[in-house]
């Protein structure tokens, strides 16, 4: 079920009610900026009339975090649980994923269950004891929204999360509606296929590392090919965004995880992410995370941009800690629409810590170990990347058959 068409009454007396708070508040400092007004973007969540009428009078739980917003330019009193609490919409539960609800957690760190201070609403983790609703955290749920920004790559949580509330809502017959976003890297393809032995919480489906997909294309994907347990299906509905297609340039308004600060971040991280499996830093712990790679053991002539990790928000313990980093920035890079391999085969081949360069980690983000024996082997990018075409051919094809908005 998609739901497309809103109520022009509703929706003008709501952009009314924002534009008369953004007029108020336009010398706040903490005011978010979006293309939403360039691009004419209407997201899932600004329809709110689509899906009002499914969970009026109805007890009700909402996956979200700090990027669960309505609408444009104005502070976080339009967070979604904000704008239905002030509606009087029962709302149960707020469950929460990696890094919780107002987004500020480390990267795997634990997140504990809690109560949230402004609505009063209890917070359940999905990113502590359980990463999937238990039938007792459902009792007396009668429908779900999920309401989350994704950045496009296979390793990114969210799409995890996205997989394990499907499974518990086909199991219990609760219905859930996904509020669509745009993907900020949803203009591609790449990567390899993950392989079925190598699935893990950062990769749990045969799709590439840039998998080309809103959320809600997604959710389609994973009910239609069968990926839940038991091949059981959900009862899915999606609110659509309007006037997205998948080449709209988008700069997301809040930071969808504590370290990708900014667009280029964005860019870059399914590129970037691979570090994460090696010994190197990309950056946690500065401000420009996932814009810049290094080590202190790198050589200073090779790798001459310098950089000392600190502890701070979203990396209390970062890797090389207060110590001197060398290494390579790349905020002027321009705009990747494919995967960069060279980065990392450059930093391997000129590391002195061959033996110790890749981590077990490495094999769950690339999802086969393929990769890396193509990297120690000396492999090219050219030579890597014709390796992954036939594989992206085929998942380009039963990828066209779940897409909500034109390539």
């Amino acid at each position: 079920m998609i739901l497309t068409d809103f109520k022009n009454t509703h929706f003008l007396l709501l952009l009314l009610t924002i534009a008369t708070s953004f007029c108020c508040k336009s010398q706040s400092k903490n005011k978010l900026t979006s293309k939403l007004i360039i691009d004419n973007v209407v997201l899932g969540a600004d329809q709110v009339n689509e899906y009002l009428p499914l969970i009026k009078n109805k007890k009700v739980a909402i996956v979200a975090n700090q990027t669960s917003v309505i609408n444009f330019e104005i502070d976080s009193s339009t967070h979604i649980i904000d704008y239905l609490h002030l509606r009087n919409i029962d709302i149960k539960y707020v469950f929460a994923p990696e890094h919780g609800f107002r987004g500020k957690a480390d990267a795997g760190e634990l997140i504990k269950d809690g109560i949230d201070n402004k609505t009063g609403i209890p917070i359940i983790s999905l990113y502590g004891k359980n990463k999937k609703p238990s039938i007792h955290q459902l009792d007396g749920v009668e429908i779900i929204i999920f309401d989350i920004q994704d950045v496009g790559a296979r390793f990114y949580t969210y799409i995890s999360t996205l997989h394990h509330i499907m499974e518990a809502c086909a199991e219990t017959n609760i219905p859930l509606i996904v509020l669509d976003r745009p993907n900020p890297n949803g203009n591609y393809i790449d990567g390899p296929i993950l392989e079925k032995e190598h699935i893990s919480f950062v990769g749990m489906h045969p799709v590439p590392v840039v998998h080309g997909m809103t959320i809600g294309e997604y959710a389609q994907m994973i009910n239609g090919e069968g990926w839940l347990a038991k091949e059981v299906k959900c009862e899915l509905s999606i609110v659509k965004m309007k006037n997205y297609t998948h080449q709209t340039t988008y700069s997301l308004p809040i930071k969808p995880s504590p370290n990708l600060p900014n667009d280029t971040s964005i860019n870059l991280y399914p590129s970037l992410c691979f570090f994460e499996g090696t010994y190197l830093s990309v950056g946690r712990g500065t401000e420009i995370q996932f814009q810049l790679f290094g080590a202190p053991n790198l050589s200073p002539e090779l790798f001459p941009f310098t950089f000392t990790p600190r502890s701070n928000e979203g990396a209390k313990m970062p890797k090389f800690k207060d110590e001197l980093c060398y290494g390579k920035d790349l905020r002027n890079t321009e705009k990747l629409t494919k995967l960069n391999l060279e980065w990392l085969i450059n930093a391997y081949s000129k590391t002195d810590k061959k033996n110790t360069f890749f981590s077990p980690f490495f094999t769950k983000l690339a999802g086969t170990k393929k990769l890396q024996e193509q990297i120690e082997k000396g492999y090219t990018y050219g030579e890597i990347r014709k390796t992954w075409l036939k594989d992206l051919n085929n998942y380009d094809v039963l990828r066209e058959k779940y897409l909500l908005y034109s390539r």
